[in-house]
């Protein structure tokens, strides 16, 4: 599954992360119950959508985006995906605003950056001992069962996101 049109997406993506058709890079994550979770632990028939995001802390961007992701994240495990989402927020943090929102995906932690590291998708903008060390460019990565990159989407700046509802009506094409 190659993604043709990108229409879903608010504006052109930025040029990081793997390149589309590479070996997805091991997760390296805990869950909101401090358990390790990787890549085959949430993949369904179809493969997994990874959501990449700054904070559900302090980022109300972020917060708006994780509450339509849950508004999607039934469809889409309704295709044959499996859904979740990556920060480097605390366990502690990540199952506050889950249990706030009833989130129906799991939110998952990469307090040390390393499967952010590992996706080449640090932010630059932010220094070793900054606050904000370690959070991502936000954007989609959609993997598929074979553990290969399918697409990719970030962006630089922290406004524009994935449109979620035109993500799905795209999914739902695919046999």
């Amino acid at each position: 599954m190659l993604f043709i049109n990108n229409a879903f997406a608010e504006q052109t993506s930025i040029n990081v992360g793997p390149k589309v058709g590479d070996k997805a890079p091991a997760l390296t994550v805990t869950d909101i119950k401090k358990s390790v979770v990787n890549i085959t632990d949430l993949t369904a028939e179809k493969g997994l959508i990874i959501l990449f995001f700054r904070s559900a802390d302090w980022c109300p961007f972020c917060k708006r985006h994780l509450i339509e992701f849950n508004e999607y994240a039934d469809k889409f495990k309704a295709l044959g995906y499996g859904v979740a989402a990556i920060s480097y927020d605390s366990t502690d943090i990540l199952n506050g605003f889950s249990k706030a929102h009833q989130l129906t995906y799991p939110l998952l932690s990469d307090q040390a950056a390393a499967t952010v590291k590992a996706y080449g998708i640090l932010n630059k903008d932010y220094q070793m001992g900054d606050d904000n060390y370690g959070i991502p460019y936000p954007g989609v990565v959609i993997i598929n069962p074979a553990g290969t990159i399918d697409y990719k989407y970030f962006f630089e700046g922290y406004r524009k996101r994935v449109k979620f509802v035109d993500l799905y009506q795209q999914l739902s094409t695919i046999k």
